[in-house]
């Protein structure tokens, strides 16, 4: 009998090691908190934010990360594997929600133009209002409110282009403004459009990192249509991509770094996202050290095949 209560109780106490290891593990592997950054009546939105494991107490830059999905679909774990690099190397990231307005709505060419509109109008007042919460945040988790960058791919690239250059005061939907003299410490888009050139000023220009496919069939590499879409169709929109917002840049003396997939279509509007982050570590460390500079790479994704 003693021997039975013996084992009963070592096997109870391995089990509650084994446990214990397994929990730990778990909360090591996860490696991120989850907020909810804007709550009422009829929303709930949240964001991972991960951080690095050494805090500086002068604060650490920050990533914010908006996935992509045509605002119909996707989620912010697609965001994860950027996050998880940065943190790496001392870069805090946070990946969010945002309302895929567009869900069982037409995102082409039979759309309606105002509705995509309104879409990005959406998104991106949820990725303002994700700002103010984590700078309110920010003694908290030590991050610099400083540097502070916003990164997306296809549909979240668009959010990120015209979050860094809309009037907020006009295009805010959701009550809270961030600080008229804030903005964002530079932009990384992959496969990305901003619906009016202008917008980007010599006196408002931010240092900005693209990467995009010359033949993307969705969201146009220099200057067309969405989805290149006739001028009669009830969703067309003129949309400057990639290419073009570069060129402008090179002509107002802007800080760039470009990298055109040569025969790429849409699909790697993630290739510095879900793998090879590198690119974007880089980009964020000369832009931190004060470096400017025009740079256009080519990759012949053809030739690799």
């Amino acid at each position: 009998m003693r021997n039975q209560k013996y084992i009963m109780t070592k096997y109870r106490l391995t089990a509650l090691l084994i446990f214990c290891f397994l929990s730990l593990s778990m909360i090591h592997a996860q490696n991120y908190e989850t907020y909810t950054y804007l709550e009422n009546d009829s929303l709930t939105l949240e964001l991972d934010l991960f951080l690095p494991e050494n805090l500086s107490q002068d604060g650490v830059p920050l990533v914010i990360y908006v996935h992509g999905g045509g605002f119909s679909t996707g989620n912010r774990t697609s965001g994860h594997n950027l996050a998880k690099h940065l943190v790496e190397n001392n870069i805090a990231c946070a990946s969010i929600t945002y309302t895929l307005y567009m869900k069982d709505k037409s995102f082409g060419c039979d759309g309606i133009l105002s509705e995509k509109v309104k879409a990005i109008r959406i998104a991106a007042s949820q990725l303002w209002h994700a700002t103010d919460f984590l700078i309110k945040k920010s003694q908290q988790h030590h991050l610099d409110t400083s540097r502070i960058f916003i990164a997306g791919s296809s549909a979240g690239a668009e959010t990120v282009l015209h979050a860094a250059y809309w009037d907020r005061s006009s295009m805010q939907l959701y009550g809270r403004v961030l600080p008229k003299e804030f903005e964002y410490s530079g932009v990384i888009a992959g496969a990305g459009a901003i619906m009016d050139l202008n917008l980007i000023t010599k006196e408002n220009k931010l240092p900005m990192m693209f990467f995009h496919g010359d033949e993307d069939p969705l969201v146009p590499y220099a200057t067309a249509s969405h989805h290149y879409c006739p001028p009669h169709s009830s969703g067309w929109l003129m949309l400057f991509g990639s290419y073009s917002i570069a060129e402008h840049l090179r002509e107002i003396n802007g800080t760039y770094s470009l990298t055109t997939f040569q025969g790429g279509n849409h699909s790697y509007a993630g290739a510095f996202i879900y793998q090879n982050q590198q690119p974007v570590v880089d980009f964020i460390t000369r832009v931190l050290a004060g470096e400017k500079f025009r740079e256009h790479r080519l990759i012949d994704v053809k030739r690799s095949r």
